[in-house]
């Protein structure tokens, strides 16, 4: 075959126009994901199918639904649940302390799938509920991992900030006496935000001993906040209930990248805002598998002459113990 056709695969190849990809480094599961993940799976093969999972395990439809065929059964509540022997799994967000004391009393064969990260800020809330201090948790109204928090304690012992407004215009019982804990999963320049108010107006405000907002949260947001202002577009791999994948996005904005999105499956791309630009950055959220990347990265190779290359350290040494039950399994 030659390249005199116009339609020919040489031709179109030829006319394809250069793309270069930056892959954002690390991107991708966190060890709080990969173990909670683990957790159903190795659940499911030491108890069979069904295992329950309360909500989601993760904010990722893709890993939800591969769980669901292999027999994982997702529910929002436990009085969704008949009467079974089958275990449930708390997910990776954390739950309100009545959940577990629910399950207890129903006799339920529970897994706690929380991340330990997630669990350090339920202690640490414990710890000043304990000590007589009034707790401000900066987070996002009704997301899982701040309902699970506030959840820790009587109604009331927290009261959440979402906005640098917010912190500014709260009024604690007895300013001598107040912490303050953080979700997870925040924007770190908007959270530094209101810490800087917080600390401003409360100078006796109680720190948490080590920063809230995770490792895998600052890491991913710092690759793009270098990646960004190099790029025509920025493509975050994520789901739009994942709150880490969405800071991605409002952080590559930030950093100079004004065409970023969201984007949930290759199948998702809106290629329209693409059909110009020569230089693209990928990167996904903590809850989104490598194997959706490599679905974005292919339907780019099918439009453009792409070439890729990683910016970043992509090794996080990170690793979370299973619980005890599991634990034999998993070595098997």
């Amino acid at each position: 075959m030659t390249c005199a056709d116009p339609t020919s695969i040489c031709s179109l190849m030829k006319t394809r126009p250069h793309l270069d990809i930056t892959l954002c480094a690390p991107r991708g599961f966190c060890a709080g994901v990969d173990r909670a993940i683990q957790i159903v799976e190795l659940a499911l093969e030491r108890y069979g199918a069904p295992v329950y999972v309360r909500h989601a395990i993760v904010h990722n439809k893709y890993v939800v639904d591969g769980l669901k065929a292999k027999g994982a059964i997702f529910v929002e509540e436990l009085d969704e649940i008949p009467n079974t022997e089958a275990p449930v799994v708390f997910s990776a967000h954390g739950v309100p302390k009545s959940v577990p004391a629910d399950a207890a009393a129903r006799q339920m064969n529970f897994l706690d799938a929380t991340c330990p990260l997630v669990s350090k800020v339920h202690i640490e809330a414990n710890r000043h509920h304990a000590e007589g201090r009034e707790i401000v948790l900066i987070g996002h109204a009704g997301h899982v991992e701040v309902i699970g928090t506030m959840g820790q304690l009587p109604e009331g012992a927290i009261t959440l900030i979402q906005t640098v407004a917010d912190a500014e215009a709260f009024v604690p019982r007895n300013p001598s006496k107040l912490a303050y804990v953080t979700q997870t999963t925040l924007s770190v320049d908007d959270t530094s935000a209101i810490v800087d108010v917080l600390r401003r107006r409360f100078p006796a405000i109680s720190l948490p001993h080590k920063e809230d907002i995770c490792y895998a949260t600052t890491n991913r947001q710092e690759a793009v906040k270098h990646v960004a202002p190099q790029v025509e577009a920025m493509i975050v791999v994520g789901a739009p209930e994942s709150s880490n994948s969405v800071r991605l996005v409002e952080v590559a904005q930030r950093a100079g990248c004004a065409n970023a999105m969201l984007v949930e499956r290759a199948d998702k791309i809106d290629w329209s805002r693409f059909e110009t630009i020569r230089t693209l950055g990928i990167t996904a959220g903590a809850s989104a598998p490598e194997k959706l990347v490599d679905e974005v990265i292919e339907a780019f190779a099918e439009r453009f002459d792409i070439s890729v290359k990683a910016s970043g350290e992509q090794r996080e040494r990170i690793v979370f113990n299973l619980p005890r039950e599991l634990r034999s399994t998993a070595t098997a």
